[in-house]
Parts: C-alpha cells; sequence; structure tokens
C-alpha cells in the first residue's frame, strides 16, 4: 500500500483535531495518502471519522495508534505547585493527572473490524501479537521509530515498514523510551542521518519524517532511500486541516522558532516557542500521559483566550517554509517541485561527468 502511491508523499497523523477526514480525504484524491491520528479520540469519535473519510473518498487511508506506556504512578505534585501561578492567571484549576491507555485495543479492534488497510503505532513498539492481529485482518502495520535499534525491534514484532523520525519533526517524539534527561528523550539523530542508519539497519520500506516541507525535501529523502516521505507541519495551514485560528496565526510568526519540551504533556515534543515552554520546560517531569491530562485546561483555557502563550503550538523546525493552501494543490506543488529538483541534481551530476 505505502509502497504503491502515484506521490510518494503521507499525510503525518497530527492528534488532537489537526488531522481530520477532509485532510486525509484530500490528500489521498490528489496521489498521496493520510492518516487519521486516533490519538485522544474516544472509540467512537474515530468510528466517525473512518465514515466521513470514506465519505469524502474511495481511496485508502490509514489509521494512528499510541501505544500506551507502562502504567505506574509518576510523581508530578512539585510540578503541580509549579504551574499554580498559571491556574490563576487563567482562572482554572488544574486537571487529574491520571494515567490511561488512550482506549489504545478499542481503536485497534475498531480499525481493523472496519477493514482500514494500514495501522501506524508510535510512542512505542506494538507487542507482536498485536501485529499479528492487524496481518491476519489483512492490514499492514507501520511503526515510528527515531534510531536503528527501534527500527531492528519495530520489525522483529513483524512490521511491514517503519516511519523514522527525524529530530527536526514537529510533535512528539516517537521514542520507545523517554530517559527523562535529554530534551529529546534520548538520542537526537537528524533526518536524514536517521534515514540512512535504519535504512541500512532493517530490510522493510521506511518512510522519512521530520522538517519535511518541500518538494526539494521530498526529493531528498527519496534519492537517500525513502520509499516515501511523511509530511505534517506542511499540512497546517491548509483549510481542510483542523488547525486552531490561533495555532495558525503564530505559525506565521517566524521569528519564534521551535524547541524540544516536555512542559505540556511529560513527553518530548517539538513546538513553537512560547512563555510556557520557555517558563516550564525545565521542571517538567518524563510522565506521559500524566502531564497531558494536568496540563489540558491551562491549554483549554488559552486557546479560549486566544493567547498562543499557553498551547501546545506543535510545529517542526522548518515551519517558516510552509505555506497555505489547499491540500491537493499543495500535495500538486510538492509533487512537481520534487520532479524539478531530481532532475536538477541529475544534470548537476551530468555535467559533472562530461
Amino acid at each position: 500500500m505505502i509502497t504503491e502511491l502515484r506521490i510518494p508523499v503521507i499525510a503525518a497523523p497530527m492528534a488532537g483535531g489537526v488531522s481530520t477526514p477532509e485532510l486525509v480525504a484530500a490528500v489521498g484524491g490528489a496521489g498521496g495518502f493520510g492518516f487519521l491520528a486516533a490519538g485522544y479520540l474516544t472509540p467512537e469519535a474515530l468510528a466517525d471519522q473512518i465514515a466521513r473519510t470514506r465519505e469524502l473518498s474511495a481511496t485508502p487511508f490509514g489509521v494512528n495508534l499510541f501505544v500506551p506506556g507502562p502504567a505506574g504512578h509518576a510523581d508530578v505534585d512539585s510540578y503541580r505547585q509549579h504551574l499554580r501561578a498559571e491556574t490563576e492567571r487563567y482562572g482554572v484549576e488544574l486537571g487529574e493527572p491520571r494515567w490511561d491507555d488512550d482506549h489504545c485495543r478499542a481503536k485497534l479492534d475498531l480499525a481493523l473490524a472496519q477493514r482500514v488497510p494500514v495501522v501506524s503505532f508510535t510512542f512505542g513498539c506494538p507487542d507482536e501479537d498485536v501485529v499479528r492481529k492487524v496481518h491476519e485482518a489483512g492490514a499492514q502495520a507501520v511503526v515510528t521509530v527515531t534510531t536503528p535499534a527501534e527500527a531492528r525491534a519495530a520489525v522483529r514484532a513483524g512490521a511491514d515498514a517503519v516511519c523514522v523520525q527525524g529530530a527536526e519533526a514537529g510533535g512528539h517524539r516517537g521514542v520507545f523510551h523517554d530517559d527523562g534527561i535529554s530534551p529529546g528523550g534520548g538520542e537526537l539523530i537528524g533526518t536524514l542521518a536517521a534515514l540512512r542508519l535504519v535504512t541500512a539497519a532493517v530490510q522493510v520500506p521506511v518512510i522519512a519524517a521530520g522538517g519535511l516541507v518541500t518538494g526539494a525535501d521530498v526529493a531528498a529523502v527519496l534519492a537517500a532511500g525513502a520509499t516515501a516521505a511523511q509530511l505534517g507541519t506542511a499540512f497546517l495551514g491548509c483549510p481542510e486541516a483542523g488547525t486552531q485560528p490561533t495555532h495558525r496565526a503564530a505559525l506565521r510568526d517566524t521569528a519564534r522558532g521551535t524547541a524540544l519540551t516536555r512542559s505540556f504533556t511529560g513527553r518530548p515534543a517539538r513546538g513553537l516557542v512560547n512563555r510556557f515552554l520557555l517558563d516550564h520546560s525545565a521542571h517538567a517531569p518524563a510522565a506521559y500521559p500524566q502531564l497531558h491530562h494536568l496540563t489540558k485546561p491551562l491549554r483549554a483555557a488559552a486557546s479560549r483566550a486566544d493567547d498562543p502563550e499557553a498551547m501546545s503550538l506543535w510545529a517542526g523546525q522548518t515551519y517558516s517554509l510552509a505555506e497555505s493552501m489547499p491540500a491537493g494543490e499543495l500535495l500538486s506543488r510538492i509533487h512537481r517541485d520534487a520532479r524539478e529538483a531530481l532532475s536538477a541534481a541529475a544534470d548537476r551530476l551530468s555535467r559533472r561527468q562530461r
């Protein structure tokens, strides 16, 4: 499925409402492939999104699931106290810092019952029995990885393909185990370097993700061995995306830059630099999803107030290069520019041989 795309570009799953059936259908209809982001959705809401996507387009699409981490108690009391001024600023109480599995098994069962052809996993490696279940339903399994070691583990579990996520990527890092120390939860490897290392380590198709916005970016990873390029930030400005208006406006501020932080959810993620990220990153523990639930009321209050300074404004390092246009038009432009970039590179190589 992933290896047979007319345009080898995938719209990344972006949880929290950004990935919509409209975006997935538009990308698929234009020749690419889109993922619905099941993270944070109830099984019922996911069922509605699957149905809506199929109403809009007959093209295949995938569903992305969060792999739940180990259950257990996370000490977030000191961070709770650290956020006291934020609760006063926005006039809300903090949420309950609880662990949950994000209804992962129920949503997997739903996706397979609905004959979704590709199921991808992030935040960890699914067990072999989970991947076997995907295969028994006639679907393919893709696992997000950040290192060659994670890629090898995914292949041992039966993954049909891996999506290698470079350090430039916006949103949550897909590391299997957050070390709780380094900003990215583990070794930070750029997209091209990670792609080359992973393609040398495993013999399955490799999708490249992280900082890819333009056609030239897509050309670069295809030339380096990727089967397809997965783009997220590039689609944030599309009218079909569910990007919040405050987030859209912040993306136009090219001076903000991006940084990695655990301050919003307890898991390393890259977003636009704002006051909350600067004030709280150094104090946030590695405690996902506990911190996600703890800060959710604050983030919601900031969104209601149209205040970007306490919202999780996920974006990749190259966000300033993204353009706002309909998804189908954007995909066509990326495809054209990628072909031109590869042709120009071939011409330069040919001239040097003359």
